[in-house]
């Protein structure tokens, strides 16, 4: 499952490794579409891709969902440099009208679920007949909310790491593989 044939990544003053291989994490996000693909056939969906970092997760995702659905974006800001703040701030809200409708938030990664407290809240208000999370990533040393994601690709241990969406000081999010904080 993890390759370590790609090259390592320099992103500002970080050096980064590879962790998981492009393959590896659309033969993943298949697995995920599959499962939503069953308990959602025939229901009202829309999806909530949690920017920056959810936009590659989302788009691949949705090429695989074999129903019609809706799909939102919402903004919320918790990291500063390598580690989460603590503090989730709200950028970009949610407009769409979500009553009454299945709501799956996407997220590039769980980390504390600090942030998933926050966007519940936000969505629980608008009424929706259901509402989980599907996560490309998960951390389960480090969560400490209370809404873990019902989709995972990849549970990780309590490392930093960059590429498919995920970023580094706001660059790295472009890679199509996942690296992670090389060891000094």
């Amino acid at each position: 499952m993890w390759f370590q044939t790609y090259c390592n990544v320099r992103i500002k003053d970080k050096e980064f490794e590879p962790y998981i291989s492009s393959s590896d994490i659309q033969s993943t996000i298949q697995k995920i579409a599959d499962q939503i693909n069953t308990d959602y056939s025939g229901k009202s969906v829309i999806f909530v891709g949690v920017l920056n970092g959810a936009f590659m997760f989302a788009g691949d995702l949705l090429k695989n969902i074999d129903f019609n659905c809706e799909i939102s974006f919402i903004k919320v800001a918790s990291y500063e440099g390598t580690s989460s703040s603590g503090k989730v701030h709200e950028l970009i809200g949610l407009v769409n009208d979500i009553k009454d409708k299945h709501v799956i938030i996407l997220e590039d990664i769980v980390d504390t679920g600090l942030t998933l407290n926050k966007i519940f809240s936000m969505i629980n208000h608008d009424e929706p007949a259901s509402l989980e999370v599907a996560s490309l990533l998960y951390k389960p040393e480090a969560f400490q909310g209370k809404h873990s994601p019902k989709y995972v690709g990849f549970e990780i241990p309590k490392k930093f790491i960059v590429g498919y969406g995920l970023d580094y000081l706001e660059e790295g999010r472009n890679t199509k593989d996942i690296y992670e904080l090389k060891d000094k």
